[in-house]
């Protein structure tokens, strides 16, 4: 079930609000009833007239992008750079990213145009596991990692326990990549930890979400997620386990 004023933004009638606008003004109906409760909620099978048209829903639709560096984690941008939808001009859906990678981030992101799908891997209660590899600069000991892995104070709050890995350690150039695996999604969130342990990420790439990984795609590349991987995400989320 979703909201009435949603579902007729996202069949491209008119914006959210104008859709409250309608709904107030009495011109939208529910299976024949007029409604002007902005809090109706409607299911698929509900009809809804807009000024006396039925509307046309969209399909729901399930993205998996390789984002490359330097491009924003949103369907458009004030300042005019380069955003995520910018690689989905074939589709006519109405799609939006899963979340966010920060500008320099790259990896995986999901996009969808499923709101409830959508909020259900972005609530830290489900513990989505999302893998990330950071080059660090520095050497990081094992007794600040292990900081990680139990938690750590930022200026948001502790963070949940990470599962931390080194994968590489170049004391000649004084470099290390490290894999860690976090379940929550606040802003900067690898990056901060790893600066509040004093080894700040120079180079950051997300590699797992949940199962999904990105084999096969090269960077600005996309792919459908499969009807089985879409309801295995569903699984995941719903028993809070994504191993």
């Amino acid at each position: 079930m979703e909201r009435l004023q949603k579902v007729i933004a996202h069949a491209g009638v008119a914006s959210r609000r104008k859709a409250e606008e309608l709904i107030l003004e009495g011109k939208v109906k529910v299976n024949g009833q007029t409604t002007k409760e902005l809090g109706t909620k409607v299911g698929g099978s509900d009809r809804i007239e807009v000024n006396g048209v039925q509307i046309e829903r969209e399909n729901k639709v399930y993205y998996l992008l390789y984002k490359p560096r330097g491009v924003i984690s949103a369907a458009s941008d004030d300042k005019n750079r380069k955003v995520v939808t910018d690689f989905f001009h074939e589709i006519n859906e109405r799609i939006y990213p899963v979340g966010r990678l920060d500008y320099e981030t790259s990896g995986i992101l999901l996009l969808t145009n499923d709101g409830d799908f959508a909020n259900m891997l972005m609530h830290p209660r489900y513990e989505i596991d999302k893998t990330y590899v950071a080059r660090l600069k520095g050497i990081p000991p094992k007794a600040k990692l292990r900081e990680l892995e139990r938690g750590i104070q930022l200026e948001d709050g502790k963070t949940a326990p990470a599962k931390i890995k080194a994968l590489s350690i170049d004391k000649k150039q004084n470099k290390s990549i490290i894999e860690i695996t976090i379940h929550e999604g606040r802003n900067r969130q690898v990056r901060r930890m790893f600066e509040a342990i004093g080894f700040p990420v120079q180079k950051l790439k997300r590699e797992r979400f949940a199962f999904l990984t990105l084999q096969g795609l090269n960077a600005g590349e996309a792919r459908e997620l499969t009807p089985h991987e879409v309801k295995q995400l569903r699984a995941l989320a719903e028993t809070g386990k994504s191993n």
